[in-house]
């Protein structure tokens, strides 16, 4: 690897495999919306512009040996449309300028949303089918991009999807202050019994796979056309998890209870309120939530481990540590 792009490279997962990259000494280059000036001051190409654009794509991919397609509509709620342009249309944009411009190697960021059938999920691997009732446009538009891309590896081109589950820790604009917002707020109550067991994966963690994908399939491609689960070593207790960091941050434990079906019930009810009333911010519950917040999904590492090489680098401890610290610098 010496000259990379990275689409969807200002956020979360994708500034991180950039900075990681950048501390490698290899040239980088970022496809995205914005500009990001504070990427470029250390020393990052940026290219501004859409993956549905393909005309843009195939002018910026020239010359690159290695594509991360991180870029993605993500959430749970919005127009089905544009979930699939951005995610599905968007994909195979990259495919396409990918082998206009002879790219090798393309390493995509996929979801374990695509395996996501309504049941819980315990030690689940790769073998594991694809959804066939997803219950939001986020998890279908992946299912046909993630389908695509490792249809797309062959001769010229070598593909592979990372399936990273709750991506964690500093930087993240999301996931966890969603959490402390909502855990401030008083919003938050345990659905389901709490006993539920999950998969997530530190960002650290996600950016070493990435990498570890990418020097595979320049080495000789025996993660070509396959998908990865992956994640810390070991799976935690959901509702245990928040609650440990709400206690490191001084936010009032979650006690209070729902049932499962009462959170689904009252999801399905918002989601057909707020689809007739055409509201473009999403529901404080939709099915989807309800069966992630309820429900076991942790899965099997060893397709990484043995393919890839992969090792958890932050255990889920270090990981909070460093979450926390920075949480307060940020005053988040």
């Amino acid at each position: 690897m010496k000259n990379i792009l990275v689409t969807g490279g200002g956020g979360f997962i994708g500034q991180a495999i950039v900075r990681k990259l950048i501390s490698k000494g290899l040239q980088v280059n970022v496809v995205g919306r914005n500009c990001y000036p504070h990427l470029m001051e250390i020393g990052v190409r940026c290219h501004q512009g859409d993956i549905r654009d393909l005309d843009f794509l195939q002018s910026v991919f020239k010359g690159v040996d290695t594509v991360f397609h991180v870029a993605a509509k993500a959430g749970i709620w919005g127009a089905e449309e544009e979930y699939f342009a951005i995610n599905t249309q968007g994909t195979q944009n990259v495919i396409a300028a990918c082998k206009d411009a002879s790219v090798p190697v393309l390493v995509y960021t996929s979801t374990p949303s695509v395996v996501f059938d309504r049941a819980p999920l315990k030690g689940a691997d790769e073998r594991l089918p694809y959804a066939s009732r997803p219950l939001c446009h986020y998890a279908a538009s992946k299912i046909e991009a993630e389908k695509i891309v490792l249809a797309a590896n062959g001769k010229g081109l070598g593909t592979t999807a990372i399936r990273p589950h709750l991506v964690w820790g500093p930087g993240d604009q999301h996931l966890i202050p969603r959490l402390l917002e909502r855990g401030r707020q008083g919003e938050l109550k345990v659905v389901g019994k709490g006993d539920n067991v999950v998969d997530i994966s530190y960002i650290d963690n996600v950016v070493h796979a990435h990498i570890l994908a990418a020097e595979n399939l320049h080495a000789g491609g025996s993660a070509g056309g396959q998908a990865f689960f992956i994640g810390q070593e070991q799976p935690v207790l959901l509702w245990e998890w928040i609650n440990s960091l709400y206690a490191r941050l001084d936010i009032e434990q979650i006690h209070k209870k729902v049932p499962f079906f009462v959170a689904y019930l009252a999801g399905g009810a918002l989601e057909g309120i707020f689809g007739l009333a055409r509201c473009t911010t999403e529901p404080k519950m939709t099915r989807f939530l309800a069966h992630q917040l309820a429900h076991s999904h942790w899965f099997n590492h060893e397709k990484a481990e043995r393919i890839l090489g992969y090792k958890e680098q932050v255990s889920t401890a270090e990981g909070m540590g460093e979450l926390v610290s920075w949480l307060r610098r940020e005053a988040v």
